[in-house]
């Protein structure tokens, strides 16, 4: 039997309220189908619907779900029935409900599903009940369904994170999905190590060797060798049965 979703007081969080930011580079870019779009402009936007339910860590090829696309480069669907099948796939299940908590778990589906941060421990509590008592189908389905998301996306625009600019702050927000990306500079500026090429080995040099070679550790090593050799003379002496 599953229960209804308990109740939970909202926090005042930055999306709540209204904004009148300067549109610049940190306003998130909407992708709607409620205008004509070229095969290209489809093209990106189902790579943002990816972007936003699996992260740039999970899109690979392999995840991609062809079957959804093509329905939804045909009309049969719509970008919000596009989200629902990412958010229930067998790949999103498999690489975050069945590797976190219900918990954590929850936390993730809003915010890339509702486009914002958890309001609170009550709200957690609250849809992770959700989620254990009907499923994790029914659990997306009441996402999608919910007024929020029908208020913020409808049926034809992919969730984002919703207003992340901070008023009179230098920067907004961290994104939900972060990502390293090491660029040129941050791999110069690092450590190399040591990475032979056929092009950089040099030639044989005796006098190079006997300077730079550890007489001290090859020692060692030859006089382990030596007594290998030696034991094993021995056991095979013992043994004969000629002697």
């Amino acid at each position: 039997m599953s229960l209804p979703l308990l109740t939970y007081s909202p926090s005042s969080q930055n999306q709540r309220v209204s904004g009148y930011e300067i549109p610049g580079d940190e306003q998130p870019r909407i992708f709607t189908t409620d205008n004509l779009l070229t095969a290209s402009d489809m093209d990106t936007l189902i790579l943002a619907a990816y972007r936003q339910i699996f992260n740039e860590q999970q899109m690979l090829a392999y995840n991609r779900q062809i079957g959804l696309e093509s329905q939804l480069k045909a009309g049969q669907i719509t970008v919000r029935d596009f989200i629902r099948g990412l958010a229930i796939s067998d790949t999103f299940k498999r690489r975050n409900y069945n590797t976190n908590s219900n918990y954590r778990f929850v936390q993730m589906c809003i915010q890339r599903i509702l486009g914002r941060e958890v309001y609170n421990e009550r709200e957690k509590l609250a849809w992770s009940t959700v989620l254990a008592t009907k499923g994790l189908n029914s659990f997306i389905d009441d996402l999608l369904s919910s007024e929020e998301y029908l208020t913020n996306f409808g049926y034809n625009t992919v969730p984002f994170q919703r207003r992340r600019i901070l008023p009179q702050h230098s920067s907004g927000e961290l994104p939900f999905a972060r990502m390293a990306r090491y660029d040129k500079h941050y791999r110069d500026t690092q450590p190399r190590g040591h990475i032979y090429r056929i092009d950089t080995v040099k030639p044989f040099n005796l006098a190079t060797f006997l300077r730079e070679a550890d007489f001290r550790a090859a020692g060692g090593v030859v006089v382990i060798i030596v007594a290998i050799i030696v034991l094993t003379l021995l056991i095979g002496y013992g043994l004969d049965p000629a002697r």
